[in-house]
């Protein structure tokens, strides 16, 4: 059998079942083990799945391109995204400078936080009255407010991150995909993030997502998966508990 009626058959056996291994494919194609890993060896490099110990993965990514306005995404997954907020505020520490992104989930957290031996930095209006009000001490990134998810952006919001360090990030994003990392839908606010997460420490950049988010994908990259904790409601599927770091829920 050719190289690439091997691979066909190959992607159809993912396509149906979603993971396979390699002496499963041994018996579906009647080649060699080593022959078979070359296979999966190019088709991981071709982006056509994912090859992981003893098989593959089917790469089963939907594309999502549109982006919901702040009143859409505060009802849904509310229970998700308050569990999640709970989780993030427990990463936060006495003395820490605290970035907080914009957006739904990164609100949640801000209603979860108890910690007042802290500085609060936001791009978020709602995020910086919510927390002033109860008393913190809060900063506010100057700039460009977009409308629809009432984040601050722009090259003089990036300007101002850039005084930064932050001990402690947290960020939400619209997708989560092994293969191209973290994404959002707006190149202006994927690149407020990007700047973030590089003047955040960098072992405590966390990334608050619900269940949902695994396998989403979206437009522009903002960070790879190796750059962040994801903090999420549940225990995803194994593809992605073996590849990223996580913040679970006890019972997860």
């Amino acid at each position: 059998m050719l190289s690439e009626q091997r691979k066909l058959q190959i992607l159809n056996a993912l396509k149906e079942n979603g993971s396979i291994t390699c002496s499963e494919l041994r018996e579906i194609l009647d080649a060699s083990e080593s022959t078979i890993r070359r296979d999966i060896a190019e088709l991981d490099r071709e982006g056509k799945l994912i090859k992981v110990f003893g098989g593959a993965i089917s790469i089963q990514e939907t594309e999502s391109f549109e982006e919901l306005s702040v009143q859409q995404k505060s009802v849904m997954n509310l229970d998700e995204k308050r569990l999640i907020g709970e989780l993030a505020a427990a990463q936060i520490k006495p003395g820490d400078c605290v970035y907080i992104d914009s957006g739904t989930s990164t609100g949640f957290l801000v209603d979860a936080i108890t910690e007042k031996d802290a500085v609060y930095v936001t791009n978020a209006v709602a995020h910086a009255k919510s927390l002033v009000v109860r008393g913190f001490k809060v900063f506010i990134i100057g700039g460009e407010l977009k409308e629809t998810t009432e984040a601050i952006i722009g090259e003089t919001a990036i300007l101002s991150l850039q005084k930064y360090h932050f001990s402690v990030g947290f960020f939400g994003t619209n997708g989560i995909s092994l293969k191209r990392g973290f994404t959002t839908p707006d190149i202006r606010e994927a690149t407020m993030k990007k700047v973030a997460i590089q003047c955040t420490d960098e072992k405590r950049r966390f990334i608050l997502a619900d269940h949902e988010k695994f396998g989403l994908l979206s437009t522009v990259k903002f960070g790879d998966i190796q750059d962040g904790i994801v903090v999420t409601d549940r225990r995803p599927a194994e593809k992605y508990a073996n590849e990223l770091k996580l913040v679970l829920p006890p019972e997860a």
